[in-house]
This record gives C-alpha cells, sequence and structure tokens, in this order.
C-alpha cells in the first residue's frame, strides 16, 4: 500500500512547476500563485509514485490536426471509404458517438460534416518515434504498448532530473506539446494497472495520480470487466458465479478464487485490490506484424481473394525484413459481410519473414473459409517474433527459395516495386487499403 508522504510536494503547478502553499491548498485555491495556472497537480502521494502510463491524444487526428490548423476546430475521422472502419476520432468527433473499429458508413452518419483523412502511417510512426524518443530521454525503462502509449517506470531518477518523478512527467508533457505539437495523458501510480487506469481519469491533456488505498475504493463499483484481460466469455463465467462488481472480488477468498478459476483467479483477486507486481519491461518490442484491407464490395471466390492475400503477405514480408524480424506463427484474419470475425493461426517449426511461405500458409488456412460467405475485409500476420537473421536459411528446403526471394527484393530497390511481379499479383478487384 502506498502511504502518504507528509514531507514531499502535495501540490504543483503543471505549467511552471511550483510548489503550491500547503496552506493555500487547504483553503482550496485553484491557480498557481507563481503564474496563475489553473492546471495545478494534487494528490497526497505525489513524492512516492513512480510508475506512469503515457497515452498521447487521439493520436492519429491530433497529429493531422498538427499539420493542417484549418481543421484545428473541426471534427476530423482518420479512415477511409464507406466500406472501410474509422481508425481514429478527434475528441469533437467522439461527441457525435464517432468511435474507433466504428464503420466508416455509421460515423458519418452520425458525423456527417466531419473531415475524413485516409491514415498515413508512416508520418504518424515518425511522430510516434519522436515522443518515444522522449520519453527514454526520462528513463531507460520504457515499456512501448502501441505506437502512441507506454509504461514508464521513474523509480531511482529523482537526483538524475532534480525533482519528483510527478514533476519530471509535467515537465514531459508540456514539452511534448511545444516541441512535437500533440498532447499527451499522463496517469501515474505505483503500479502498471493502476497508472493505465489513472491516465483514463482526465483525459486529453491529462494528468492524474492514483495511489492503491483509493484505487480500491474507485473499483468496488466498476463491472468486472473493467480488468484488463477479462474479455466477454469470462466476465460471463464469473458473473455466473456470483462475481458481478469488482467488489464481489474484493470480498472473495484469496484460495478460494484460485480453486474456482485455476489459471487466473490469483491475478483477479490482486487486481482486484489495486495490487499488480508485473515490471516495465523496455525491451517487449512487437508483438505482430501484419497488414490488412477491407474490399469495396464482399468478396466471397477464392480467386479474387488469393490475389488480394498475395499482396498483403508480400506487405507483411516487407515489413518483417525492414525490421530485421521473423515469426513462427501465421494468422489469417477474415471479417464476414455481418461483421463477424474469423481468426486463423498456425505455428512453423522455424520463424519465417518470406512473402511465399506467409502466403502458402495462408492461402490453406484459406481455403478451408471458403463456404459462400462473403467476406468485407481480409489481414495476414506473422507473431511469435525472433531476430530475423535466424530464419529460413536454417532449414535446406527453406534455402533456395529464401535466396531467390531475397534476390527479388534487391530488384526492386534497385529498379522499383514493379521490376519484377508474381503471376497472382495481376489484376484483382480495386480494394480499400
Amino acid at each position: 500500500m502506498t502511504n502518504p508522504d507528509p514531507a514531499g510536494p502535495r501540490c504543483f503547478c503543471r505549467d511552471c512547476l511550483a510548489d503550491l502553499d500547503i496552506g493555500l491548498q487547504n483553503l482550496g485555491v485553484r491557480r498557481c500563485s507563481a503564474c496563475g495556472s489553473p492546471r495545478l497537480v494534487r494528490h497526497r502521494s505525489l513524492s512516492t509514485l513512480n510508475i506512469a502510463h503515457i497515452d498521447c491524444d487521439a493520436f492519429y487526428a491530433t497529429v493531422e490536426k498538427r499539420d493542417n490548423p484549418e481543421i484545428a476546430d473541426k471534427p476530423v475521422i482518420i479512415g477511409g471509404g464507406k466500406r472501410g472502419v474509422v481508425s481514429a476520432a478527434c475528441y469533437i468527433a467522439r461527441t457525435y458517438g464517432v468511435r474507433s473499429a466504428m464503420p466508416m458508413f455509421r460515423a458519418l452518419e452520425a458525423c456527417p460534416h466531419a473531415t475524413v483523412i485516409p491514415p498515413d502511417m508512416a508520418k504518424y510512426v515518425r511522430v510516434g518515434r519522436e515522443v518515444r524518443q522522449a520519453m527514454q530521454a526520462l528513463t531507460p525503462l520504457v515499456e512501448p504498448l502501441s505506437i502512441d502509449e507506454a509504461f514508464l517506470d521513474l523509480s531511482g531518477t529523482e537526483r538524475v532530473h532534480g525533482m519528483i518523478p510527478a514533476k519530471v512527467l509535467a515537465r514531459f508533457a508540456r514539452e511534448v506539446e511545444r516541441d512535437i505539437g500533440i498532447s499527451v495523458s499522463v496517469g501515474l501510480s505505483c503500479n502498471k494497472f493502476l497508472a493505465k487506469i489513472a491516465s483514463d481519469l482526465d483525459k486529453p491533456r491529462g494528468f492524474a495520480a492514483l495511489d492503491q488505498e483509493e484505487a480500491r475504493v474507485m473499483l468496488a463499483d466498476k463491472p468486472v470487466g473493467f480488468i484488463f484481460g477479462v474479455g466477454p466469455a469470462t466476465q460471463e463465467r464469473l458473473v455466473q458465479r456470483g462475481f458481478r462488481l469488482i467488489a464481489d472480488l474484493q470480498k472473495a477468498d484469496e484460495i478460494e478464487m484460485m480453486r474456482q478459476f485455476p489459471s487466473d483467479g490469483r491475478r483477479l483477486w490482486r487486481l482486484a485490490r489495486g495490487i499488480d507486481d508485473r515490471r516495465v519491461e523496455p525491451d517487449r518490442g512487437a508483438k505482430t506484424i501484419s497488414s490488412e484491407t477491407t474490399f469495396e464490395t464482399d468478396i466471397r471466390d477464392f480467386a479474387t481473394l488469393e490475389k488480394i492475400l498475395w499482396r498483403l503477405c508480400e506487405k507483411t514480408s516487407s515489413r518483417l525484413k525492414s525490421g530485421e524480424l521473423a515469426g513462427s506463427t501465421v494468422t489469417l484474419k477474415l471479417k464476414t459481410a455481418d461483421f463477424r470475425q474469423r481468426t486463423r493461426s498456425q505455428s512453423i517449426a522455424a520463424p519465417t519473414q518470406l512473402a511465399a511461405k506467409i502466403f502458402a500458409i495462408c492461402r490453406e488456412m484459406l481455403a478451408k473459409e471458403i463456404d459462400g460467405t462473403a467476406f468485407r475485409l481480409m489481414g495476414a500476420g506473422v507473431s511469435a517474433l525472433r531476430d530475423g537473421s535466424v530464419s529460413d536459411d536454417t532449414d535446406m528446403l527453406d534455402r533456395r527459395p529464401a535466396h531467390a526471394e531475397r534476390a527479388v527484393d534487391n530488384l526492386r530497390k534497385k529498379f522499383g516495386s514493379a521490376a519484377v511481379i508474381r503471376g497472382i499479383a495481376y489484376e484483382g478487384p480495386k480494394a480499400q487499403e
């Protein structure tokens, strides 16, 4: 449990970092006495919390607004085509009910005057790397979760920065706005679970602190599905056994929870109390490399899907090669016309980064799904990633096609992507990627 430190600062200004006099705090002062800013951070445990979750606010949309001030005060949706889905939506668009992963036609029904911008992933990756580098200047213990969020462990950094982690994070958020032109929200706590919860409490441009004692009270009235890792199936099992709210888990006996739920009973029991001993792992890296596309019209024909699948496998392979990665689990993703998702995976003996090999495995899985169903989306991905230097060449059967494919890669680098095209890549339906 985190104990408040009466000797440490319990309130400071996010803009000038000045401490607020404790006597003025008690009088309910709402602005900084030094600069007049209303952006004050108040918490009894500020000087003892050191695990943070940083999340860029509406990242894709915010980057686009940064680059085009004319749309700064307009609703913006990142996505493409009426058949596609929303990749991201700014906070203005969200007030109309637009959400990520919503079908584009529904988003445009909810907010017909929105500015729609196709995603520019290369640009978002560049900006994400800038933010990541700024994080790594604070501490080497940065665990990326995605392009726009990460956990940080600032334990032991107070002497390096000359200030407590809370102030370091406030300064970081201010500098990201000034230097990169986007905003972030910061959650600060004693562990990863609570830091993630805290970062969602005060969006956008937020800063929230949460200690274990108050977290237990705050969590009590939340449904059990609020706990990360509790999906619909697990939630249903919990509800069937009388665990509807997190408060029900808090009242449970730990041993009994472990008996009823052998695989994750202890984890649920601990998280319900705000206990999380996972470390911030800086070498987490990417878990999956994938590519997917949404079709302009539904497709049920195998030959047509096969041609699109090859292009997706080539794109996934290219990303693996550029990242010097290989993987030993290949996954095919399909979404039907009624938005039901099918995911099929196959593990292989040795990791691969070859387009031909990824395609062969995905093609076999695709063939088993051809039953007259119309599909609106398809994706191909590789997971269980490792260093690409040990892929494909280790097996005599793989060595020759691996060398041939890399020779083709070299030709394309020299003469362009159209220098060598496999027959299967010719023609095919127009797809929204």
